[in-house]
């Protein structure tokens, strides 16, 4: 038990700092009121997941100790949707409603096409 946490801490300090510098680097060049940071993170995340759980399977490693690092540990770091909760609370209060629909929409069409996505290149 102790080793499978210590694999979900490491995948998730390098999921983390990912993160940060995914948002670092789009917000050096966006600077707008859509978070394009959060967006592209959850994307991302989500074909990664998609591709992470498939080579896994394909490779009957879905019970291993890398499953737990790549998909628990960095995949939960690196995704985001604490934030995407909370920037959608933030752009409906300010009178952005709009934004935060299409925001909304766009991030679970798109997540769960990049999953199934992450998935069929994995096979």
């Amino acid at each position: 038990m102790l080793k499978t946490i210590l694999y979900i801490a490491i995948g998730g300090a390098i999921g983390s700092v990912l993160r940060y510098l995914t948002s670092v680097l789009v917000n050096k060049y966006w600077s707008n009121q859509f978070p394009l940071a959060t967006f592209i993170t959850n994307v991302v995340g989500c074909f990664i997941i998609g591709l992470f759980i498939g080579i896994l399977e394909k490779n009957n490693l879905a019970s291993s100790n890398l499953k737990w690092f790549l998909v628990t540990g960095f995949c939960g770091g690196y995704t985001t949707f604490s934030t995407f909760g909370f920037e959608n609370y933030t752009l409906f209060q300010s009178n952005h409603s709009l934004l935060a629909f299409g925001y909304i929409a766009l991030s679970v069409v798109l997540g769960i096409f990049a999953v199934w996505l992450g998935l069929f290149v994995s096979k």
